[in-house]
């Protein structure tokens, strides 16, 4: 099946897309500040920017009809390597255990294999859950927490066991995705070998449903 990707427009200057290139610069010096001053206020500054422009972006798309290929391949590359900085420095800094880490990258590692297998198939990706969205929903709240919770303050003492909960519950949705990720690719590749019509997800999701 088509990818949507490749069907939307191919332009470059965009404000959705000069946001998101400043998200990707951002990225390294978001991992500095929590590795080599360990200026956490600022990290999450640049967290919360992160954040706030991964929502505009697409609004901003869709209101002023600035959808493009670099956009939707921009959106998704800064969202992950947030997450990958993010999960790099809380791992050195001890803030969360390395199997933690481990858990959360194989999960993505799986679902990465599971959209090639996929499209080798010629199926698009699986449909995005409600599950995949809660997931991400909670541990975008998650990691800024935690970092909050590193202080001696008292809002970071009530920050901390909200943080906790949303690692939990984010990480638990997180895997569970994965696994519904797995079984959905299962069941279209026996399809695909029994010779039946495609099954209805192979359609390809915007970039920011991605989850």
């Amino acid at each position: 099946m088509a990818n949507q990707a490749e069907e939307l427009p191919d332009r470059w200057l965009t404000i959705p897309n000069v946001l998101s290139v400043i998200r990707l610069a951002l990225v390294p010096v978001f991992l500095w500040l929590l590795l080599g001053p360990k200026a956490d206020g600022w990290a999450l500054a640049v967290l919360v920017y992160s954040g706030v422009s991964d929502w505009a972006d697409g609004k901003i798309a869709r209101l002023l009809d600035q959808t493009s290929r670099l956009g939707a391949i921009l959106d998704p590359a800064a969202d992950r390597l947030y997450t990958l900085a993010t999960v790099v420095a809380f791992v050195l800094r001890d803030i969360i255990p390395l199997w933690f880490a481990l858990v959360l990258v194989g999960r993505d590692l799986l679902v990465a294999v599971c959209i090639w297998l996929l499209r080798r198939a010629g199926y698009g990706p699986p449909e995005v859950t409600y599950i995949g969205k809660a997931a991400t929903f909670n541990l975008m709240y998650a990691m800024p927490l935690l970092l909050v919770a590193q202080g001696a303050s008292d809002f970071a003492t009530v920050a901390r066991p909200f943080a906790y909960a949303f690692v939990v519950w984010g990480s638990a949705l997180f895997v569970w995705s994965g696994l519904l990720y797995l079984v959905q690719t299962r069941a279209a590749l026996r399809a695909d070998t029994a010779g039946p019509t495609p099954l209805s997800f192979g359609q390809t999701p915007s970039a920011e449903e991605v989850q």
